[in-house]
């Protein structure tokens, strides 16, 4: 059997994606997560085989839950899902180690596809994902400049966290740091992406895929 979690923070397509995967007889779910925190934690307790998540979810997008999964050395493969056929996001989260990236437009077919090419430890893309790989292999200047490179795992978290619009003493909270913390976190952030305001730091969020686009 292949043990499976679902990381998905919008409650009814996370039922749908359940009963999919239950409808095949060499899946079982373990259990559900509603954002990327939740997903990591029950990463750790429950060892899945593979974790199903959305790529935009709140606390930890899916390629950052992804990076810290591989960072602590957790066994799970990660299959993302995406509205997004965007060519930044997908180099990002296959150098985040996941092993599937599948469009919800076409999830009912490809994701079983994925769910079960993961627990192999094999890499499967949605067919029109696949084409932006090869192309971007063919065509290298194709290949997206990830100018978040420069920015720490932390400095990417209080970054989504304030697109998400949560205080500072908030922040503070969520992840067990001082508020003092976050503000020098705050001035870093604004130093290194050249933003003058909230807005700056809201749209450079967008850009490196760490909220949705409507945030």
């Amino acid at each position: 059997m292949i043990r499976v979690v679902i990381a998905e923070d919008h409650l009814m397509v996370r039922e749908g994606i359940r009963a999919l995967l239950e409808m095949e007889g060499d899946i079982i779910i373990l259990g559900e997560a509603g954002n990327g925190q939740e997903a990591l934690d029950l990463a750790e307790k429950l060892k899945p085989d593979v974790i199903v998540m959305d790529i935009m979810m709140p606390r930890l997008n899916g390629i950052q839950a992804a990076e810290r999964m591989r960072e602590f050395k957790l066994s799970p493969r990660v299959v993302l899902l995406s509205m997004y056929l965007d060519a930044g996001l997908v180099h990002q989260a296959l150098k985040s180690g996941v092993k599937g990236y599948v469009l919800k437009s076409s999830v009912s077919d490809e994701l079983i596809l994925s769910v079960r090419a993961a627990a192999r430890d094999e890499t499967y893309l949605s067919g029109i994902v696949s084409s932006i790989v090869i192309e971007s292999a063919i065509n290298p200047r194709m290949n997206p400049d990830d100018s978040s490179g420069n920015l720490s795992p932390r400095e990417k978290e209080i970054l989504k966290l304030i697109a998400e619009e949560h205080t500072s003493n908030e922040i503070a909270v969520m992840l067990f740091i001082t508020e003092k913390t976050v503000e020098k976190h705050r001035s870093n952030l604004m130093a290194k992406l050249n933003a003058r305001n909230l807005a700056g730091l809201v749209r450079a969020a967008v850009k490196f895929g760490l909220v949705d686009r409507e945030t």
